[in-house]
Parts: structure tokens; sequence; C-alpha cells
């Protein structure tokens, strides 16, 4: 019997349905203009995009011109690639063009959907970005794709790692860009770090088109993007600490695999006190909750996560030397990436690798926060409906379901759920055996290295030939990939989220015509294709009477969408399928989450050794476990974005600020402005409005004066006067800095001055920033301990990293009056001194080798390293007065 809701459904139809209903006509319209656009020359279509192109910069919407641009573009890619996009490809086109997540199944052909809405917003001449989850995916969209930009008379760009400058500024000056979000969120973050608006490489944020989108804005928005320089070295304390782990006993620690956190108890916070003691990293009359010991409590308690919470060939591997990151979510290594607050440095330390120096935080950003700059963002994933709310909430997506091409005929049977892992693998390892025996090609999804390497032995024991996609065989990805739907073929995956390469029954024709024309490069490619084409459809047929790809699944995943993924990978395009889900209660989703309820339905159900229990039932409360786990990873996401948005605001200003810095030509007034509202600080410092002369600190006031304005001004002798006041005070001080500045100006001239003067202000800035992400980083540690005292830790963190904020502005202001206060221009001297290192370092060579081992000739007559009051008054970046050919900041001026 139907229920009330399934009843309204039929009746009705879903609002899914309905919303997919409204944009039939515009898809009759654009099927209407078929004949029209392929009765067109290759050179008419070109003509056409220039056409459209100048009505859009002429006013029309991009509505009005929606079916013709996408009836050009579907003619260009079936010139270009032989590819006619269905009707339901330009449904998804058009809901990606209005700012939504298209959900379409695996083989529906989401890469030419992207060409639709890309090429119709390119037409702004704005610029469109096609984001996707890696470096190959992204080269190789760019390739196939391009030519259909191409053919329309488009220009297509790839950006990628490693890339040198001048060819990633001409990729973002494309009107497509395809690149990955890493990759895009560094070169924000890059741009924002440049000296000059001419060395930015993006060019704005318009629209962005985001290929596997929940894989990029749910699974790997949990950790921000960091561009970090190197701190202090301390790996020796690193080694130290991990000697001692090993020693702590179960009872020493907790462990919460929920939230992936170790803690030590008590019990172990002394034990660990007195080991630390003993070893002598600790004073004998120090404690480990004294403040002093706050670093070494730290490097402990990374030490103990390390030990406990990261497990090598699961979260990282060891190659050659380093340790890797392993992408929980699609089982990559994250080659680059490293985790931070000295976690890192721990695992390195655990695993005996060279440990790596700490880096302190230039600039960061989340996916989130770099995802919501654009004026309009779409998305595409096989799965993306279990995140509808997220996807609302934090980014304003609507997600569609686009109705698949053909009728869906896959089979998804209920999960088989036994006692142990041993049983499991044992009956994973016979329903491999008999779908191999009849030619059924398989693809094994496994949640791990370790495990996939387990399976692979069993199955190689028992004669059975397979591959492997794991982390290790990343570079044979799309090979792997390509065969896996060839009769009798045995493959297992550690995920196959986001892939990029669709698994074909009976095999990749692509594929296939490139490898035999490489073993074989004289052979005509005509030839090669027909004899493939005919021995792929020859072996399809096969295949699908064996009953297409089988997915076995060997555990559920902690969420539902990278299931969905997995299982997604069989039935495509109308093709027979099947998928199953083999599970034990040692399994790590059923152990940390699965419900009480869950055991007691087994029980119920009556479970025997070697059995597995297949009930509906099992399925709904294993949904349940997974989605308290989704909710949970929900709140993490949005914790994290709640504090990123307080740095958020004020990155924006920062980043604005330095782009109106670097655009602007003078900045006199500016710099005026800052010294001035430093001179006004130091009035109301030493003589406080409404208080007496005699309360007045005009010493103070004269060498704070000194220091902040390289000013020597007879202070003590104003306060001394009749009728001298603060304004009189601020009058008198002004007007000898404007001098001084005037000064400045002749000894230098104006457009060197002027150019120094955006040079300080954008390193100052920079600088200043640098120092406040640090502040932001330890307040945001230290506000979790709040709640303790009942106050929010949330409110905390925004009022005092308000109070920060304007301390760092009031900071930078002195920094930028001192610094130019004291610039002065190089003597000959000191340019030829400067000269000459400058060449020495252009040749690889040093001042200390030039001189024979002798220590370099000092800069200044007199100068004693012992004495600064020898060492004149030099600017931070002028060369240090000892002669080393280093800028003073990175010499003798660091110890100041």
């Amino acid at each position: 019997m139907l229920g009330l809701g399934s009843i309204t459904k039929k009746v009705f139809g879903t609002s899914n349905d309905r919303k997919v209903k409204t944009v039939r006509p515009l898809v009759a319209q654009i099927n209407a203009l078929e004949p029209e656009f392929q009765a067109m020359s290759d050179a008419q279509l070109v003509e056409k995009t220039d056409e459209l192109k100048k009505r859009v910069a002429n006013g029309e919407s991009l509505d009005a011109v929606l079916p013709e641009a996408f009836a050009n573009c579907r003619e260009g890619a079936r010139r270009a690639l032989g590819l006619r996009a269905f009707d339901v490809q330009l449904i998804g086109g058009i809901f990606l063009h209005r700012g939504n997540i298209a959900e379409m199944k695996t083989g529906e052909g989401k890469t030419l959907v992207a060409t639709l809405p890309a090429y119709l917003n390119a037409l702004t001449g704005e610029g469109v970005h096609v984001v996707t989850v890696n470096d190959y995916l992204a080269k190789r969209d760019s390739e196939w794709m391009g030519k259909v930009f191409a053919r329309l008379g488009m220009r297509c760009g790839v950006v990628y790692s490693q890339q040198p400058d001048a060819e990633k500024k001409d990729a973002y000056a494309a009107d497509v860009t395809y690149a990955t979000n890493n990759e895009l969120g560094f070169d924000y973050l890059r741009d924002n770090m440049r000296m000059r608006r001419e060395e930015m490489n993006q060019r704005g944020h318009f629209f962005a088109i985001v290929d596997e989108v929940d894989s990029i804005l749910i699974d790997e928005a949990r950790t921000p993007l960091i561009i970090s320089g190197p701190a202090e070295d301390k790996s020796d304390l690193y080694v130290k600490v991990n000697g001692l782990i090993p020693l702590l006993q179960p009872e020493h620690y907790t462990i919460d695999e929920k939230i992936r956190n170790a803690t030590l108890t008590d019990e172990g916070n002394e034990f660990i006190e007195a080991k630390l003691h003993e070893a002598g990293f600790l004073p004998e009359e120090q404690s480990l909750y004294d403040p002093e010991s706050t670093s070494l409590v730290h490097h402990v308690n990374q030490g103990l996560r390390a030990h406990k919470l990261f497990h090598k060939d699961q979260n990282y591997i060891v190659r050659d030397g380093q340790v890797v990151l392993i992408d929980e979510f699609t089982g990559r290594m994250m080659v680059g990436r490293r985790l931070s607050e000295g976690l890192h440095q721990a695992i390195e330390a655990k695993e005996g690798a060279p440990i790596q120096p700490e880096n302190v935080t230039y600039a960061s950003v989340t996916f989130q926060n770099y995802f919501r700059l654009y004026k309009k963002l779409g998305g595409m994933t096989g799965t993306a409906s279990t995140e509808a709310d997220e996807f609302r909430e934090i980014y304003n997506l609507g997600v569609v379901e686009i109705p698949t091409n053909l009728p869906i005929s896959r089979l998804d049977e209920h999960d088989q759920v036994y006692r142990t892992a041993k049983e499991k693998l044992d009956g994973v390892l016979e329903e491999i055996r008999e779908a191999h025996a009849k030619g059924q090609p398989i693809l094994v999804g496994t949640t791990s290295i370790e495990k996939s390497e387990e399976l692979a032995a069993m199955l190689k024991k028992a004669g059975i030939p397979h591959n492997v996609l794991n982390a290790r065989q990343h570079e044979q990805e799309a090979q792997i990939v390509a065969d896996a739907g060839r009769l009798g073929a045995v493959t297992i995956a550690t995920n196959m989220a986001g892939r990029g390469t669709d698994i074909q029954l009976g095999g990749n024709v692509e594929m296939r015509v490139l490898q035999a024309l490489a073993a074989d490069p004289n052979a005509d490619p005509t030839d090669v294709r027909t004899r493939i084409d005919e021995e792929v459809a020859d072996e399809k047929q096969k295949v699908l009477a064996a009953g297409g790809l089988f997915v076995l699944a060997t555990e559920r995943h902690e969420s539902r969408r990278i299931d969905n993924q997995l299982r997604g990978r069989s039935g495509r395009q109308g093709d027979p399928g099947r998928s199953v889900f083999f599970l034990s209660l040692e399994d790590d989703l059923m152990r940390i989450f699965g419900s009480e309820r869950l055991e007691k339905v087994l029980s119920t159900l009556g479970m025997k050794e070697g059995e597995a229990i297949v009930h509906p039932w099992v399925n709904k409360s294993l949904e349940k476990a997974q989605g308290k786990v989704e909710a949970r990873n929900f709140d993490i996401r949005k914790e994290l974005l709640k504090y990123d948005n307080v740095m958020n605001d004020q990155r924006r200003v920062i980043f604005e600020q330095r782009l109106e810095i670097m655009e602007a030509d003078d900045l006199s007034e500016i710099v005026d402005d800052m010294r001035h509202q430093v001179i006004d600080d130091v009035i109301d410092d030493y003589m406080p409005a409404k208080s007496y002369a005699e309360q007045w600190d005009m010493d103070g006031l004269r060498n704070d004066v000194r220091e902040k304005l390289g000013l020597d001004v007879p202070a003590q002798d104003w306060g001394e006067e009749d009728g001298v006041d603060q304004d009189v005070v601020r009058e008198r001080l002004i007007e000898a800095s404007d001098a001084l500045m005037v000064e400045k100006q002749r000894q230098f001239g104006e457009d060197t001055l002027r150019n120094l003067e955006k040079q300080v202000l954008l390193e100052t800035i920079d600088r200043k920033w640098r120092e406040h992400l640090l502040t932001l980083d330890h307040l945001r540690s230290a506000v979790r301990f709040r709640g303790y005292a009942q106050k929010d830790p949330l409110n905390e963190y925004k009022a005092e990293g308000f109070l920060l904020f304007e301390k760092m502005l009031n900071s930078l202001r002195e920094d930028v009056a001192r610094y130019l206060s004291r610039i002065r221009p190089l003597s000959e001297e000191e340019q030829k001194a400067m000269m000459q290192q400058l060449a020495l370092q252009q040749q690889g060579l040093n001042v200390a080798q030039e001189n024979d081992g002798q220590p370099p000739a000092p800069l200044i007559d007199g100068f004693d390293e012992t004495d600064p009051s020898t060492w004149g008054n030099p600017g931070r970046n002028d060369p240090c007065p000892c002669g080393s050919g280093k800028k003073f900041k990175h010499c003798h001026g660091s110890v100041l």
C-alpha cells in the first residue's frame, strides 16, 4: 500500500520534476534552431560567436541569447568531437547557467554539459573558470573541450601547479579556463601577495562551474588552503618527544575516533611529566601546567595524535623518505599538502623520516570563502541531493536532479552483514570468484590502501588476475579505470569519487586506440580505430550477456554520497549492472557509529558464523548512522566557516586595500594621513585631553617622536612655554615631519620616493597581516576554553579579533611612518658595495668566499658589532652596515 507522500507525488510529481518541466520549452527552442545551425559553415559558427558577443555587450541578457548560444555550442561540439548533446544535457547546462548544481549520473556526459553554460557566459568577455579535482583532469578536459571552443572562435586555457607565471597569466586571460580548486585558491592568495598589479594572474571571479562539486565544496572544505613559510627549526624536540610516546600505556590517554582527537588523562599527564623531568626536557622546578610549558605540551599532544590517530598506509604513506598524506575521500596522494600546527612533523618523527621545518601562515582562505567570491556559481556531480541543505545554506546553490538519457537498469541489492571482517572477506572472495567465472567485470571498492592490498593478496592466492587502484598506482589511474569494464576484469579501487574516466563496457575505445598507435606509430589511425571499434563492440555484447559491471563494496563509507558514487559507476547510459555492499560488525563505521539498535536488529534476525544477514532493516539503520556522521561533518565545516568569516571580513579589507595601493600612482596623501595619525596618537599618549601641563610627559613625547618620526624636537621647552597646548604641539610636529618628507623628496626625487612609499606600504601590510594571522590562530586555540566560563567562544573570537585588527592597523601606521622618516639615499660607497654584492649573488658566490674567509669590510667607519650606536641609522631594507651584503632586517637588524 502506498503512503500519502507517494500518492501525492504520483499525482502532482515531485518539486524536482516540476523544475525540469519548466525548462522543456527552452530545450524545444534550441532543438528547433538545430537545422539552421547545421547548415552554417565553420566560419559562420565563429561569426555567430562575434555577433552574440556584440549583442551581449550592447545590453542583451544572457538568458535572451541562450537558445542561439546553446545551439551554436552543440553544433560546434558535434563537428569538433562527433558528440551531439542530448536533451537532458541541454537541461543540465541551463540549470548550471542559472547557478544551480546539476546532479547527473555517471556516464551522462558532464564534461560536455559544462561547455554549454561556459560558452554562453564567456560571451561577456569576463572569463569562465571550469574547476576539476586534479591536474590530469584539468589538462585532459581543456585539450578535449578546447576543440569545441576553438570551433566557436573562443580560446581555452589550463592552469596547473608549478606552471610558469607568463603561461598561467595567459591561461587566465582565455575565454574559458580549466583549473583545479587548489590552484585557483592558491593563485588568489599569491595574487594578493604580489607587489605590482601587472604581476597578478587572475582577472576576477565572474562564473565558475565546479565539476565533482560535492568533493570540492564539501569533502575538501574542512581544511583551509594555506600559504606558509618556514619557522624556527624544532626537529630535535620532535624526535625527543617521539621517543616518549610509545612508553604511554592505554590508561594514560583517551581516544575519541568520532572527532579524531587524543588526549592525556590526569594519570598520563603525571607520567609524561615525570618522563620529561627524567630526560631533562623539563626543568625540575617546572610543571607541565606552567605557562612556560605550553610549547612542550603542544609537542606532546601532537606526538600522541600522530601515534594513535594517524596510521601508515591509511592516512599517509612514506614515499622516498617523505610522509605523503592520503586524501580520505579520493584515496589519492596529496603531494605537497602538509598537516599544520606541527602534526606533520610529529608523524615524520614517528616514521623516522627527515623532519621538515614548521611553517608560519602567510595567507589562508577556505574553499567556502574562495568560491563565494564568484558572482555566479554552478556545479556538477553524480551525487549531491544528500547534502542539498548544506549547498543551499553555505553557497546558496540549489540542487536539481537531471533525468538520465536512458532509464537505469542496475540492480542495487541489500547490504550483506557478517559478524567478523574475516568472514566478510571470505564472502567477498566467493562472490568475486562466481562473477569472474562467467566473465562479468567487477569493481571492488575499499576504504584504505591497506584493505585494498589485503584483498589483492587474497585474490592473488586464489589465482584471480586483477588490477589495484590506490594512491601507490595513481600514475596508471586512467588506464586502470578504462580497462575496468572489459570481460573478466577485476579492479580493486580505494575510492571512485571524481575519477573522471568512465568505465565503459568492453573497454574504452579512445584509450585502446592511443595505446595501439603508441605501439605502432606507422599504423593507419583510421584502420586502427575501425578494428578496435569492432573488437570493443563484440566484447561489450559478451559483457552485457554476463550482466554488465558488478560493483562490490567491502565497506560503507562515512558519507552516503561516496557510496552512491561508487554504485553509480555501474549502469551508465541504460547498461545493465549490479551493486552490493559487504559489511561486518568490525568495520569502522559499524564500530564507531552503529547504534545499539542495529546490534539488536541483527541479534533478532539471528546471525550465524560465516552467514550474512540481508534485510532492508539493516540498510535503514546504516543510513541513519551515516546521516549522523554527515550531520557531524556539516557542523565541523560550519564551525570552521564561522571562524573563517571573522578573518574573511578582515582579509577582504586588507586585499582590497592592497589592490588600491598597487593601482595608485601617488600614495603621498595616504602616507601623510598615516604620519599625522601617528602624531595624534603620540599627543594623546603623552599630553592627554583635559590634562594640566604639569601632567604632561614631554620627555616621553620627545623620545617617542624621535623613535617613530625620526625628529629631534625640544619638547621640554615647548612644555614650559605659555599658551602651548595639544593643538600647538600637534601643528609644530606636523610642520616638522612634513618638512622632513619634503627634504626626503628633494634627496630621492619625486618618482623614486613615490615608488618607495608604495613598496614600504605593501611590504609592511604583508608583514603585519602575517603576524596578525598567527595571533588569530593562537586566539582561536585560546577562546575554546572560554566556554568553561559560560562565554560563547565565537563571540569572544569576533570581539577580540576586531580589537587585534585595530591594533594591527595602528601598528601598521607607526611602522610606515617610522620607516619613511628614517629612509635615506645610499652613499656612493654603499651603492658600489651593494652592486658588488648583487654581482656576487648572481655568480652564486658570497662575500666570505670573495674575501678568502676574512670577515667583510664594514660600510661605516668605526662600526662595532657590539655597539648599536655605531651602526648609523639604516632602514630595515637597507644593506647591513657590517658589510655582509644582507638586508639590515635579515642581519644585525634582526637582533634589535
